[in-house]
């Protein structure tokens, strides 16, 4: 009886340590924001994101959703107050690499729609595929980049329909400025014949806890050509709190 419940404690044991020297395969972050202001300004602002990587044999995939609201407080002609939304959109992409010879080379394929009511362009859409590599690592920095043809069909604000073959550079810069901060910057061009999509987003993360964190970002969207009334950058200001699991 003692030998099987030795037995038994060693294959728990054993299994445990095979258990913890297996690389994770999913990797989550979550964050979320918001922002209400009341007196002479008043209005509500809320900006979230989900970022899922996934770390195969083969594959190294990765899955965003975010979306963006604001609603501000307006006075009518008789001194009432009501709420005007002035910002909506809604972002979703997915990633598959399929690892190479280098792990760090990968085939891909990049799929994302973005659904903007406020924006130059009512609804985007992307397919592409291309080849990504890292161009520069050492022990605090990295520094991704890819290139690929693709496919874009847009609606313009005001109700027209572009569409067409596109050209899609990205690349990733990570630095870990220290044990508890990290700097992100994060750069597409989306070019085709009729616009030019561009869009970075810069930011620093400081570790709250283990699996907390708090993000300040600043993003950057810019559209080569937009209709009459709209203009071509948009920018957005955020402070989240990011958990990580």
């Amino acid at each position: 009886m003692k030998l099987k419940s030795g037995l038994l404690v060693s294959a728990l044991l054993a299994a445990s340590a095979q258990a913890a020297d297996e690389p994770k395969v999913w990797t989550t972050a979550a964050e979320l924001g918001a922002i209400t202001t009341s007196g002479n300004t008043s209005g509500t602002s809320v900006t979230g994101k989900i970022d899922a990587k996934q770390e195969l044999t083969s594959w190294s995939n990765e899955y965003v959703i975010s979306a963006f609201f604001k609603e501000d407080e307006k006075l009518d002609v008789n001194g009432e107050p009501y709420n005007e939304k002035s910002a909506e959109r809604y972002f979703v992409s997915g990633k598959g690499g399929y690892k190479l010879d280098n792990d760090n080379a990968k085939l891909f394929v990049f799929g994302s729609h973005t659904k903007d009511e406020f924006g130059s362009y009512l609804d985007y859409s992307l397919l592409s595929i291309g080849y990504g590599d890292r161009l520069y690592q050492n022990d605090t920095m990295t520094l991704d980049v890819e290139i690929g043809p693709g496919y874009f069909r847009g609606k313009t604000a005001l109700d027209t329909t572009e569409k067409g073959v596109m050209l899609r550079t990205a690349a990733n810069f990570d630095w870990a400025v220290s044990e508890n901060a990290a700097f992100r910057q994060t750069l597409s061009i989306d070019k085709g014949a009729d616009n030019t999509r561009t869009a970075s987003e810069t930011s620093l993360s400081a570790k709250i806890n283990g699996r907390m964190q708090m993000k300040a970002a600043f993003i950057v969207q810019n559209d080569s050509q937009v209709p009459a009334g709209k203009k071509a950058t948009d920018t957005q200001t955020s402070l989240t709190l990011v958990y990580s699991f």
